[in-house]
């Protein structure tokens, strides 16, 4: 079976590893030591989520993804794409939501205590800030509960269907 690109698989198992960490602290930031300085790190991985999604996208623009297994019935290979476009907007949409979110506040934003970052021109009050935060505290449930059924999905495929879709990206 046709396996992704190196790039790719390398791509995808980076943002993975960032985005359950970065929900991680998301979900338990209120409850995790104040000296860790949770949210900076917090924002500086959404913002490498952000970066390197868009080259994950640039690359994919690119390089076609291997073909879903023929014998696969439509209804998962709709949802499979489903996912997919649904993980690629959130890996934007979020990071960008905090950003905005982060650009009406009064502290800097940096990475990872190196750089700092611009700003959007943004204030508490416009309502950009507002759908942005909404958006940054509903759509990590939604997206958690996606993560979850899509790990499912490729555990069901590697272990009950055994046909090769979870081998792709390993």
């Amino acid at each position: 079976m046709a396996r992704y690109t190196s790039v790719a698989r390398l791509l995808h198992w980076i943002i993975a590893i960032l985005i359950l960490v970065n929900l991680w602290l998301g979900f338990a930031h209120d409850s995790l030591p104040k000296d860790w300085k949770v949210m900076p790190v917090h924002k500086s991985i959404g913002l490498t989520v952000l970066v390197l999604t868009i080259l994950r996208i640039v690359w994919r623009l690119g390089h076609k993804p291997p073909a879903l297994p023929a014998a696969m019935p439509g209804w998962e290979k709709l949802a499979a794409n489903l996912t997919h476009f649904a993980f690629y907007a959130f890996m934007l949409i979020v990071p960008l939501s905090g950003w905005i979110m982060s650009s009406a506040g009064e502290r800097p934003l940096n990475w990872f205590f190196l750089f700092d970052v611009p700003k959007f021109g943004v204030a508490k009050g416009d309502a950009i800030v507002g759908i942005s935060h909404e958006a940054h505290e509903l759509i990590p449930w939604l997206w958690s509960a996606l993560i979850i059924v899509h790990i499912l999905a490729a555990l069901r495929h590697h272990f009950m269907l055994k046909d090769g879709v979870l081998r792709r990206m390993l």
